[in-house]
């Protein structure tokens, strides 16, 4: 049989594991229970495991029975383990069991598809080389793939090259993307408090009007993409959460605003820092109030790798077809902690589609959001035949 073959008939099983880790969804560096599970497979399918790099992170080790002509090579293939803290509103037999607790990006689908790959692999061993399983903890917001890494994951587990993927909804079923070099954007998350002098809604004269001054950062912020920035290059300030007030009469004393920027270059990256202290002061600073700022770098830009972008190519279309494989659409301007592990390894990252005729096409992070199992095998025979390509 052929590892497509073997991964179809693998299905139901895969679908099985993929529907228990929906129904339990655990957040970042929270997986226990889900790690458990994985190494509990791996090791009953006779895989060398190894638990908690990164807190609650699971390395499994194949290796291959073929002799090595060229060399010992090593890859790495990694999925991410988390859910995200949102209610579940799909009604599914398997929707979440946990209040709050969600598998709403489709890592209960990128894990399962990993085991399948893994146990096939752990089967045949028809390679020369290394395979080291990667299943990483906290890629939502917490960089749990720097955290592996910070737990020695490449020193103690060598890759040559890594590989990664992701359901893309709005993407047909069947159909892949590729991207030459960025596929991801660099993500930054700031805080600006803006504080005032609180006064009763009746005499704002008497105070400093922070919701005011507030609504004046956020004008200043917005422009910066379009005035500030190249039109031709991408920048995104989105602000996600803006708190003040406990009274309809009074002027609150502080204002708080949260979101993120995200950016396709380092150096635009770099430019849009300073921009945006600058923007947030000057507009508090017009209404007489202060604004504190906290910018965090989070997740650099995900930068595939020539080489391993071109195998990636060729992985996919084994599986798809040439016609299946969309190579260099636009970049992304969502982000990803695996962006961590091409800074430090070659490899690349594609997303794989999951849109079928007669299903609502809903985007990741949706309450309503559920991964397509048809996609399991499709995604599963890629990265097992990556282990072919490379390591053959």
């Amino acid at each position: 049989m052929s590892l497509r073959d073997r991964l179809d008939a693998l299905h139901p099983e895969m679908t099985a594991w993929r529907r228990d880790f929906h129904a339990h969804p655990e957040l970042g560096f929270e997986e226990h229970r889900t790690s458990a599970k994985v190494a509990e497979l791996l090791e009953s399918w006779g895989i060398e495991v190894h638990r908690g790099l990164g807190g609650t992170g699971v390395v499994g080790v194949i290796r291959g029975r073929k002799a090595a002509t060229g060399g010992n090579r090593a890859i790495g293939l990694r999925a991410d383990m988390d859910a995200l803290p949102m209610t579940e509103a799909t009604g599914l037999p398997h929707a979440s069991q946990t209040a709050n607790r969600m598998h709403a990006c489709g890592h209960d689908g990128h894990t399962a598809m990993l085991l399948g790959a893994a146990k096939v692999l752990a089967e045949t061993r028809d390679f020369a080389g290394t395979v080291n399983l990667i299943f990483q903890p906290a890629e939502e917001g917490l960089a749990g793939a720097k955290a592996m890494m910070d737990d020695g994951l490449f020193e103690k587990f060598p890759c040559d090259a890594i590989y990664g993927i992701h359901n893309e909804p709005h993407l047909e079923l069947g159909k892949a993307w590729v991207h030459d070099g960025t596929a991801l954007a660099a993500i930054d998350y700031f805080s600006v408090v803006i504080r005032g002098k609180s006064s009763h809604g009746a005499q704002p004269h008497r105070g400093i009007d922070t919701v005011a001054a507030s609504a004046a950062v956020v004008a200043a912020l917005n422009a910066l993409p379009s005035r500030r920035i190249d039109a031709l290059e991408s920048a995104i300030v989105s602000i996600g959460q803006i708190h003040g007030g406990t009274s309809d009469i009074v002027i609150p004393e502080t204002v708080e605003l949260r979101g993120s920027v995200r950016t396709l270059k380092t150096s635009v990256r770099d430019q849009v820092e300073p921009l945006f202290r600058e923007a947030a002061t000057n507009a508090a600073q017009a209404y007489g109030a202060t604004a504190e700022i906290e910018y965090r770098r989070a997740y650099p830009p995900t930068i595939n790798t020539p080489e391993e972008t071109e195998r990636a190519h060729q992985g996919a279309a084994a599986v798809l077809g040439e016609a299946g494989v969309v190579r260099n659409p636009p970049p992304i301007l969502a982000g990803e902690d695996f962006a961590f592990m091409l800074e430090k390894v070659p490899g690349a990252y594609i997303l794989f589609g999951t849109k079928e005729e007669g299903r609502p096409v809903i985007s990741v992070h949706n309450p309503l959001y559920d991964f397509n199992d048809k996609l399991l095998p499709i995604g599963a025979s890629y990265l097992a035949s990556m282990v072919e390509r490379e390591l053959g």
